[in-house]
């Protein structure tokens, strides 16, 4: 079964609104730095498995210049 990109938005924007709830008023900053990583380090995560660790393909995948994927890898921690 193949999940649409709307699932994805979805997902993430019903932990956004519950995020929102749970604060309840109280102010917030920041949420651009604080969301981004949570969402590319999974995901690339997964596209790397998705690509048997293949770098070439996984950047393929991303659509993003492999030079950038070994960046990111080191950046979030995920290479080897």
């Amino acid at each position: 079964m193949t999940r649409e990109p709307a699932d994805i938005s979805a997902c993430v924007r019903a932990a956004l609104e519950r995020y929102f709830q749970d604060l309840e008023g109280e102010p917030v900053s920041g949420i651009y730095g604080m969301v981004m990583p949570l969402v590319e380090k999974p995901m690339i995560a997964v596209v790397m498995q998705a690509a048997s660790g293949n770098q070439t393909r996984a950047a393929e995948m991303l659509g993003i210049n492999r030079n950038t994927l070994r960046r990111k890898l080191a950046e979030l921690g995920l290479s080897e």
